[in-house]
This record gives structure tokens, sequence and C-alpha cells, in this order.
């Protein structure tokens, strides 16, 4: 490396010339100035510029950015570095890192000798050339290196700083930016212990080391460590690459809320190095005996008192899902839950075709799948934390943590959350319209634990305050908008219910006297007094960009230990394509933007599609898209939540449900947009349009009642009178009628699930089930001879006769799909008039695009309590 000066832009710069084996190869000197050139691009503030390359007198050179310092390596002479420089110059070096990495470039000789400590702070060194060097000589096995007493640098043959070499690099196999984050992790562990990660007196034992053994902790050495960035490097230096954080951005990441942590609760602990002074042995020997004079004075004024424990201090990392996972379930339910201890944390994730639950330890990097979960979401731990609740296939189940067998509870069809309670007892919303319910933790009994209110659809997300004996939860009307419900608190069998907050869903008590919820895509947290059920105070904001479903699911969950784990995301939005699916499901996208679509229904002449499309704000409004010109119109502007749409047989109008008057009830306009909506009924509980019979005289709806749960009626237009046609303590929804008017499908729960069933009408005669293994929206075939239903992802076929008399055959599965589900057991689809096509929504590829992180704060309720002080009046 030589210093000189730069005439042409009057600056002085560093000029490194190349090794004599690269000069004489042709093919390597094009490949290098390409990758020079990539380099030269980085252009960050953390890595050291490259600015011209040169060939002159047969001699290949760099010319750099010269920098004024010392490197890392010179400093590590003097001892490990203070804690406030090792993170400051780690987060500085993983960013540079990054951006290198997200350029295509991988350092591959990442050591102390290759970063340069400046006045501006730190920079890397020799991007790129390691890669050149490495391909232009084969490796060498690991028996054939030769042994060296001092500091390990092979030449020629496997290249690099040996003590920095990852595993792979070793063994000669293919490397990638992961390399670089073991180095990355050898280099901090040196900065803040002063001692190499793997030590040796020869190659050999150097390789033995990296390839066998584990560092002692940092905080065995440096014992004013901060444990997560203990566990950040821990994980750098795994031996296997997949355990590894698999991007640096990540490491970066979590050192930035290691600091960020630290600052908004308590500074680290650490000594300034400029302010350190040496004790001789008289002033030790002295400063020890004045020491324990005053400790004997104090322990008899102070004797019997204790002094209270200091805040532990809150720290942030990262967990990074392995490769080829993903978490799943986010759609329309909860998929992290954290043990009640803090130790353990269980999440839902797809692997390839299969979506299940996984166990990871905290302390460790491997998580574990568990066996029988396929398809199963909303976990929940029971207080002791040795089970695992959880829902699959329409059942609530348990397993233990340990392994065995899983254990059935009892039906959920459509389940909308779950809380294990100390009395014995778990508390759950068996489908996302309904009530709460509970059960003994070995099954037996289901019993009402809620009741609905005036207006409301529903009751979501339990959570059990400790002792067992009162529960919060979401309740929501049937607006669909869960975002800005309201929490609600209730003891169990007492009808002594308390609305705490609104504008606010999926409640949790934390044990340092506060209620904390979600509003949007913000955990807010509020005072609260769990012997009087009140809350005190105002609501503070605690926690930004928290994933937050369209049912009301707040991705996050904390322990009784004030650990809080949490996916960062915003409010999920259902994006989705309008395309038809024939058939044998073969697709075709219409040509229509992607949008937040919900029940779209086809014109009886199949021309116009009428859907509601959710804002931004989440409220719905009606649209009619005309399929042949390809262009839309807005139905409806007044209210927030306008759909259910249902054609007229002459495709001229379109009754739905709206609230723009109040509760909702149900509106007919001309489906051009002109003229005034006219108001067909008046009720104080929500109404929900489903078909008209093909005279247009009779219009099937369900009404939501808080004693008898969903009911079916007909509203006679004529004299705009209705009537009920069938109400049970089930909850019957979705009414259709037959193309002949003479038999009306429907859903009810009868049996425990959601099935379909069919009655005649007006009645009497016998009841008829379709579907066999669950069943929700019903849909006739125009020909009247099929009956369409969904089960899952499966679209279901029934081939019925009317006459003489009713008969249905084998329910058969036409096609399977990921297409948008319904949010209550009204279609959410459609089908062409001549029953060969399905309009379906499919969810776009941002919507289905899955995260893999959940962040992980621990000490959490120390912030908390800071920034939320319970009791507060």
């Amino acid at each position: 490396m030589y210093r000189a000066r730069d005439t042409r832009l009057d600056r002085i710069v560093a000029i490194k010339v190349l090794p004599a084996h690269l000069a004489d190869k042709p093919d390597l000197r094009e490949r290098f100035e390409r990758e020079a050139r990539t380099i030269a691009s980085l252009n960050h503030p953390h890595s050291c510029t490259l600015y011209d390359i040169g060939h002159q007198d047969g001699i290949d050179f760099l010319v750099m950015e010269y920098l004024e310092g010392e490197t890392l390596a010179q400093r590590l002479l003097k001892g490990p570095l203070p804690i406030e420089q090792v993170l400051q110059f780690a987060i500085e070096i993983a960013d540079a890192l990054d951006k290198a990495h997200r350029k295509g470039v991988t350092h591959r000789d990442l050591k102390p000798g290759n970063i340069m400590l400046t006045k501006s702070g730190s920079k890397l060194l020799d991007f790129g050339l390691a890669k050149l060097r490495r391909e232009a000589a084969p490796a060498t096995p690991l028996s054939q290196l030769p042994t060296a007493a001092d500091a390990i640098t092979a030449q020629g043959t496997i290249l690099g700083t040996l003590q920095y070499m990852a595993p792979e690099q070793l063994e000669a196999k293919q490397v990638d930016a992961r390399t670089d984050i073991f180095a990355f992790g050898a280099v901090v562990y040196e900065m803040a212990t002063g001692k190499r990660a793997f030590p040796g007196q020869s190659q050999a034992s150097v390789i033995g080391a990296i390839l066998k053994d584990d560092p002692p902790p940092l905080s065995s050495l440096q014992p004013m460590t901060p444990p997560a960035l203990d566990r950040i490097v821990k994980r750098c230096i795994a031996k296997d690459r997949d355990d590894r954080w698999q991007t640096v951005r990540d490491v970066c990441e979590q050192l930035k809320w290691i600091v960020e942590g630290s600052s908004q609760v308590t500074s680290l602990p650490m000594a300034s190095a400029k302010g350190i002074h040496v004790f001789g042995r008289r002033e030790l020997i002295l400063g020890m005996g004045a020491l324990l004079l005053v400790a004997a004075v104090a322990g008899v004024v102070i004797r019997n008192v204790k002094p209270a424990p200091s805040p532990q201090p809150v720290t942030r990392s990262v967990i990074t899902l392995p490769l080829g996972q993903q978490l799943a379930g986010l759609e329309d339910g909860a998929a992290v839950a954290l043990s009640p201890d803090g130790t353990r944390l269980v999440y839902v994730a797809r692997q390839g075709p299969v979506q299940q639950l996984y166990l990871r330890a905290m302390d460790r990097m491997d998580s574990t799948p568990i066996p029988g979960s396929d398809g199963a979401s909303n976990p929940f731990f029971s207080p002791d934390g040795q089970w695992l609740g959880f829902f699959a296939g329409g059942k609530l189940k348990k397993i233990s943590v340990t392994g065995g067998s899983v254990q059935t509870l009892g039906d959920a069809t459509d389940a909308a959350g779950a809380s294990w309670g100390s009395q014995g007892r778990i508390a759950f919303a068996p489908s996302r319209v309904s009530i709460l319910q509970d059960v003994a933790d070995t099954g037996g009994t289901l019993q009402q634990l809620t009741r609905l209110e005036k207006g409301e659809a529903a009751h979501r997300w339990p959570n059990y305050l400790p002792g067992g004996k009162v529960v919060l939860f979401a309740a929501g009307t049937a607006s669909g908008n869960w975002s800005s419900q309201q929490v609600a608190v209730q003891t169990v069998r007492r009808n002594d219910r308390h609305n705490l907050i609104q504008r606010g869903t999926y409640p949790s008590f934390a044990s340092s006297g506060h209620l904390v919820y979600a509003r949007g895509g913000t955990l807010m947290a509020v005072s609260f007094d769990p012997k009087r059920l009140r809350v005190a105070g105002t609501a503070v904001p605690v926690v930004e960009g928290v994933i937050l479903t369209s049912t009301g699911a707040a991705q996050y969950s904390f322990s009784a230990t004030g650990s809080l784990v949490y996916v960062p995301g915003s409010v999920q939005s259902a994006q989705s394509r309008l395309v038809w699916v024939d058939r044998s499901g073969a697709e075709q996208t219409l040509a229509g933007p992607t949008r937040g679509y919900v029940y779209p229904r086809l014109s009886p002449d199949g021309r116009r599609v009428a859907v509601g499309i959710a804002g931004a704000e989440q409220e719905i409004h009606l649209w009619v898209y005309d399929l042949v010109r390809e262009t839309s119109i807005r139905l409806t502007f007044q209210g927030n939540t306008n759909y259910f749409p249902v054609w007229t047989a002459d495709s001229g109008r379109i009754a739905y449900e709206s609230d723009k008057e109040g509760p909702l009830n149900i509106f007919l306009q001309p489906a051009d947009g002109s003229g005034s909506p006219e108001r067909l009924t008046t009720s104080e509980y929500p109404h929900n349009p489903m078909s008209w019979s093909p005279d247009g005289q009779l219009l099937a709806f369900s009404e939501l009642n808080p004693t008898t749960g969903f009911d079916l009626w007909v509203l006679h237009l004529g004299d705009r009178k209705a009537q009920p046609f069938l109400r049970t303590p089930f909850n019957e929804s979705a009414p259709r009628f037959s193309p002949d008017g003479q038999w009306l499908a429907y859903v009810s729960d009868e049996t425990g699930r959601q099935e379909i069933y069919v009655l005649p009408y007006p009645g009497p005669g016998g009841k008829w089930q379709i579907s066999t293994e669950g069943g929700r929206e019903p849909v006739w075939n125009p020909n009247g001879r099929e009956l369409f239903y969904r089960n899952g992802d499966s679209m279901m076929a029934v081939d019925v006769a009317t006459k003489p008399v009713f008969a249905a055959g084998k329910p058969r599965v036409l096609f399977e799909g990921r297409y948008a589900p319904t949010v209550f057991t009204a279609p959410n689809y459609d089908v062409s008039p001549d029953g060969r096509r399905f309009l379906m929504l499919k969810p776009s590829e941002s919507a289905e695009a899955a995260p893999t992180r959940i962040n992980v704060v621990l000490n959490w309720f120390e912030e908390l309590k800071q920034r939320v002080p319970a009791g507060k009046k």
C-alpha cells in the first residue's frame, strides 16, 4: 500500500498494487475490473471508497480513499473496546456489509486488519478481492495445509485469515453472504473480549476449533456485556450456515435494538476507557478497609431494610425463521404465542405446502415442528406452560409441549382465539360470528360464556385474567371492521360485563397492571385495575408497526415475566383480484385492478359484477364493474359499511346492507347509480340480504338477534313486510333461493359445525343435509341441478333433483385453491349464468407474501411501567 497524491483532483489517495499471480491472466484481470466497478458503486460512508483501477508498466493497481487512523487489529493490541464502541463499530460494519451484499459483493476476508478506525467511525476495506483471489487458485485439502506458529494467514491456497474463516470456507465449499456473517461474529467477539473466538497455536488447532468448538460466552469474559449481544454473536458463528442469521441486515437491526433499548430504559453498564483509575496495592487495601467499615455501620442502621431490585435492561432482538419457512395463518388469526414464563415460543409457519406449529426455546436457535398440528392456527399455552392449545380441522385441540398424541376438546368451525385459564377451563370463540364459549381442558360439554349486546355480531379473542374467573374479549358489530371494535370484560357465569375501550381489539392483561390492546397497527396500553375491572388514565401507544388482520387478531404475545414478541407490519387489508375459475380449476384473471374486494355478485345477465371494496380506513362501499366495457362506477357514498349486494332478476336494481342510517339494514337502489336508495327494512338488529326469489317478490335475508343468533327471514316486496322463516337456538345464515323458488339452501351450526342444508319453501316439509364434513357459502347452479359450497380451500358440488321429490348426491371436489375466504358464512364468490365458471377473489402476490421475522423485547414491562405508570388516575 502506497500513499500518493492525485494531481488531477489534488487529493491524497492510497494505491494498492495487485498480486503478481493475477496480473498475468487477462481473463482474471477482466473479471477483476468488472467486480471493481461493482465495488466502486457501493458508495457507503463506512466502506473505503474505490476511486479508480489502472494498469501501467505491467503493474495492476487500485486507487482508493486514503484513511487516517489505525486498524482494528492495531487497536485490539491494547485490549477490548468499551461496549458502546463495540456496538457503534459493529452497526457501522454491518451496515456496510449489508450494502455490499445487496450489490452482490461478498467480502470473504473480513478481519480486524481490514477494518480501519478513523475519527468519523469505522471503515471496511478490501471488498471483493478475497472472492477473486480464491478463484485464482484451487483449494488445498485441510490435511495438506502447512503449519505456522504466529498469526495464520493462508497464502495461495485457502486465502484469508484463518481465525475468521467459516467452516464452509475451510472445507472448500461454496460460500455466500452468511460466510461474511460468521467472520463478522468473530470480529465482534474479539472487539468485546479482546480475545479471538477461535484461538490456536497452529493451523490444525485453529481449524479444529472452528469446526468443533464453541467459544466461551462473551459475558464469561466481560460480565457487563449485554445478554442480547451474546446471543447475536452466538448465532453469527454457528457452524451450520442455516443456523446463522440469514442476512446481515437482521444482525444490524438487532444491534440497533440493543442500543435503542438501553437508551430508552437504562444505560448499558459500562466504563469509559478515559475514566479508569488503576489502584495500587496500598490504595486497594485502604479502600477495602474503608468500604468494610462503611458496610458494617450501614448494616447496623438499615439491617432490616431491603433495597428495591434495580430494573432489568430492556433489550431487543429478532428471530428469523429458517430458510423456507414463512409465518402462516396471519390472514385471519394469531400466529405467535409466548409461554407464561417466557421460555418458549410457538408460532404457525408454512414450509412448502404444510402449515403447522413450531416450538422454539428462547435460549436456542432451532425450532421443532409439532407432529399432528398440520393446518393449525391460533396457538396458546396452558397456565403452567406444559400444554399447547390450537385449532385445526374445525376442532379445538391440545398437545403436550414434550410431545405425545393430539387430544380433541371440542368443535370450532372457524375459530377466533382462545385462552387457557387457571381454573382448568378454556375460553374460545368457536367461529368468527359467535359468542364466547368455554370447555374443560379435559374436554366435555361446551358452556356459554358471554352474551351479545344490541348491535353486536360476535365476540372474539378472549384473554383470562389471573385466577381464571374474569375474561377480557373484543366485541364487534356486523360491520366486519374489526380494526376498531370495543374491548369488554366479564366475570365468568355472571352477567356483569363492563365495556372498557372503544376502538380496540385483541386485549391482553399485563401483570404490570396494564391492559394492552390493538388499535390499527399500534399496541396501546392503559392502567387497569383487575379487581375493580376498570381502566384509569389515558391510553398510550407503546408499540407501533404490529400486523393486525381484518378479523381483529394482532400478532403479538407477552409472558407474565415481561417478555414481548410481535410480528412487525401493518394493518392487513385483504387485497385481491377478480378471477374466473372453470370447473377444472383453470384461472383467467379479469382486467380490473387489485383492490380490497368482498362478496362479488354477478348480474343475472352475466354482464356486470357488484362488489364491495374496502378503503384505506376499512370502510366498505359498493361498486359495479362492467365486464364488457371494463369500466366501473361507485354505487354507495354514505355510511361505513355497504355490502352483500343482491341483483334483481332483471339486472336493474341491487339490494344491499348498509349502516348509512344507523343499524345495518337493507336498501334497494338502481344498479346504474341513478335515483335515491330505498330503505326496505327497519330494525335495531343487523340484516344481511342474500337472495331474491325468481319472481322478484321475495328477498331472503338473515337477521342477527342477541338472543337466538342468526335467523332466516323473508321480506315480501309488495307490502314491505318481513317475517321469520327459521328461528332456532342455533345460527342459520346465508339463505339462497333455488332457481325454481321452491327450496331454500342455508348454513347452520346445529351439529356443532357449519353444514349446508335445504328446506322446502314456504314449507312445510323435511330437511336435507347437503354437506357431510363441514361447509359454508352455498350457491345454486342456475340450472337448478347442482348446489355448490366451499369447505376450506375446496369448491364442492352436489347433484340435486327437486322433482318429484328432493334428492341430493354425494359431495365431490371440483377444484381447490387459495381464494379469499368468507368473513361470515355468505358466499365470497359467484357462479356464471351457464354454471361453468366461478368468479373468485384471488389474494394478490403482495398479500400472499408472509413475514419471516419475529421481534423480541426482553423486560418489556420495565418500558411499559415508564411510559404508562400503573394506577395513575
